[in-house]
């Protein structure tokens, strides 16, 4: 059953970044104009919205690729939590509409969720990080670039 565990273990990760690999990183890199614009929504400057989009970009492809591989990809899920963190404080304020209350389509109850969406998978990049033991923040401040080797199958012993 190894070649059964080392697709399942790709394909929990390939799930988790799938959003971002290829899906936002296309959408910024066909969309650059709009996704600009969007970003103007949380900063003024048409310069800075664009560096947030081309930071958005590099962390998107190279942190993904990171958690897919297996290389650094302790630091690269933690790195994408606090992306996933970042934008539903920037992009998912559902408390700023004022319409929470006015019923299921008000855009305060969209944002809601959405927030509450990327709040979740931080915490599953945070299970990449830390693992699922109390140790795992000691480790990962031990050596936070080392691979979790999450493709290592090891045989037991007879």
């Amino acid at each position: 059953m190894p070649s059964l565990s080392l697709v399942v273990a790709f394909l929990v990760r390939l799930v988790l970044v799938l959003l971002f690999l290829p899906f936002s990183a296309l959408d910024k890199i066909l969309n650059f104009r709009g996704a600009v614009g969007q970003a103007q929504e949380a900063v003024a400057s048409r310069g800075a919205a664009a560096a947030l989009i081309c930071a958005g970009l590099f962390v998107e492809v190279v942190m993904s690729l990171g958690v897919l591989t297996g290389i650094a990809d302790r630091a690269a899920a933690f790195v994408l939590a606090g992306y996933c963190a970042v934008t539903a404080l920037l992009w998912k304020p559902f408390w700023k509409p004022g319409d929470f209350w006015d019923g299921p389509q008000s855009r305060g109850r969209t944002l809601f969720w959405d927030f509450w969406k990327n709040l979740a998978l931080a915490g599953g990049f945070l299970l990449i990080t830390f693992g699922t033991g109390a140790d795992g923040v000691a480790r990962f401040l031990d050596a936070p670039l080392a691979s979790s080797d999450p493709y290592r199958i090891v045989r037991e012993q007879p």
